[in-house]
């Protein structure tokens, strides 16, 4: 019988990526992977009351997320990981 591997962790998502200046505001200037900048923001955006109360997908952004999603004042969340990856490097 084939002994099964355990899945390996993706390595492109764990590799720390450095958040640009507009980002770190929200998230800290540290380079952390992907996976924590995701939570870091929605810990953010939980903790500031951002997230719409009668459309859970959608991010009412305050001003220092307005600068991450250029400009825009709502995004959804899917949008939200595209606008964000354009500040990470």
């Amino acid at each position: 019988m084939a002994k099964k591997s355990k899945r390996k962790p993706n390595a492109a998502f764990m590799k720390p990526v450095q958040p640009s200046a507009t980002l770190a505001e929200v998230v800290g200037s540290k380079a952390i992977p992907r996976t924590e900048v995701t939570k870091k923001l929605w810990a953010y955006i939980k903790k500031n009351k951002l997230q719409d109360s009668k459309n859970k997908r959608m991010i009412n952004a305050d001003d220092a997320l307005k600068a991450v999603f250029g400009g825009k004042s709502k995004v959804n969340m899917f949008e939200m990981t595209k606008l964000v990856s354009k500040h990470l490097k």
